[in-house]
């Protein structure tokens, strides 16, 4: 909890849930990943908190922007940022939509099929084009598995046939997997990039560019590499696959962005056992799956969490949300341990939550509202 997040909670004392950021430490992050990688162009992920005041910042600050949507693109060029500096970096887009981006301006686009090369190639004519690689996004948190990219031998095939429907073949993109712990997934994805640009350039396309995506850290209860590391990886893979000509490099940052610069305030509802002879102590919050914490999803991301009653004895507890669903569990098989005499109406703290929870929360299950997002 920052400074900042702590004087708001103590001068405004909030309704819970509610999720509170400090803008100061999305621009640290930012200045740290520019410090890191000075060679590479920072694409926000805006999927991760699209929040206007974080992407007013950003654009302030230079940085460009990742869109998934027709909807995050209109969002970031009200919020200050021009088309040039937008890529439409998701995979499957309604022709429609790319046909709306293209008349706004935005010329970068991602994909990974031919049928979605096929749409590019209509509704974007001559726009610049990137294929995603599939990677397996071993050794992350939040593996992104095979929804997302193409084997390189297709992608090979794609790019050429792009520019044969008039596209300009730009660049191959990669993710690694969300939060991820081994750097040494960087060298796996760079060199297969390498491959590409080397088989494509004998071809006659001279690839320019290298998408390296996000996985950069943000602070949970297991320890991840930091981003200097990260940092190293990447430099070090791209002097080893590609030498003296280093391609253009876009690094698509979301989690590590903003991820520590908000924490999740929410309250106590009730504390349970289920029978007289149970020692599984249930806690249950205002917040849940559902409320923003999506990512507790098979507890792969596993938050730092403070309570009102810190500092006496604790015993293990098992974490759920308020809606009527059965997997609305947060933590079951993690070992959670919180103040024994916690009690309904006692504050709940879910640190580095600013990323991937206000987008999220569902919208009206149960008849919730959305998580609120506040500036401290």
């Amino acid at each position: 909890m920052t400074a900042r997040i702590r004087r708001y909670i103590a001068e405004k004392a909030p309704a819970t849930p509610c999720l509170i950021m400090d803008l100061d430490v999305v621009e640290q992050k930012y200045e740290e990943l520019r410090r890191a990688l000075p060679f590479a162009t920072i694409y926000y992920a805006m999927k991760a908190n699209p929040a206007p005041e974080i992407l007013q910042l950003l654009s302030g600050l230079g940085s460009s922007f990742d869109a998934a949507s027709i909807y995050e693109i209109r969002d970031v060029l009200m919020n200050g940022a021009s088309p040039e500096r937008v890529s439409f970096g998701n995979t499957i887009k309604k022709k429609a939509d790319i046909a709306a981006a293209y008349e706004l301006g935005v010329r970068l686009f991602a994909f990974d099929s031919e049928c979605e090369l096929d749409k590019l190639a209509e509704a974007a004519p001559g726009a610049r084009v990137f294929c995603r690689i599939v990677m397996t996004g071993e050794g992350s948190d939040w593996p992104l598995g095979r929804k997302f990219g193409c084997e390189a031998e297709m992608a090979r095939d794609l790019l050429i046939a792009a520019r044969d429907k008039g596209l300009e073949p730009y660049g191959v993109s990669f993710h690694v997997g969300s939060q991820q712990r081994d750097v040494g997934q960087w060298d796996l994805a760079v060199g297969r990039t390498a491959m590409l640009f080397t088989e494509l350039s004998e071809r006659g396309i001279n690839l320019r560019m290298v998408n390296v995506g996000g996985g950069f850290p943000a602070r949970y209860t297991t320890d991840a590499p930091e981003t200097e590391d990260h940092a190293e990886a990447i430099m070090a893979a791209l002097t080893k696959h590609f030498g003296n000509h280093l391609p253009e490099v876009v690094v698509e940052p979301g989690r590590s962005m903003v991820g520590d610069a908000g924490m999740i305030h929410s309250e106590v509802v009730l504390v349970s056992h289920k029978s007289y002879d149970d020692d599984e102590r249930w806690v249950y919050l205002d917040i849940g799956k559902f409320g923003g914490l999506a990512e507790t999803m098979d507890e792969a991301i596993k938050y730092r969490i403070s309570t009102s009653r810190d500092g006496g004895p604790t015993s293990r507890v098992i974490l759920a949300g308020p809606t009527c669903d059965e997997v609305d569990v947060m933590y079951r098989k993690t070992p959670y341990e919180l103040p024994v005499d916690l009690r309904p109406g006692d504050k709940v703290d879910f640190m580095s939550a600013g990323a991937y929870t206000s987008t999220y929360c569902s919208v009206g299950f149960n008849g919730l509202p959305p998580l609120r997002t506040v500036f401290a």
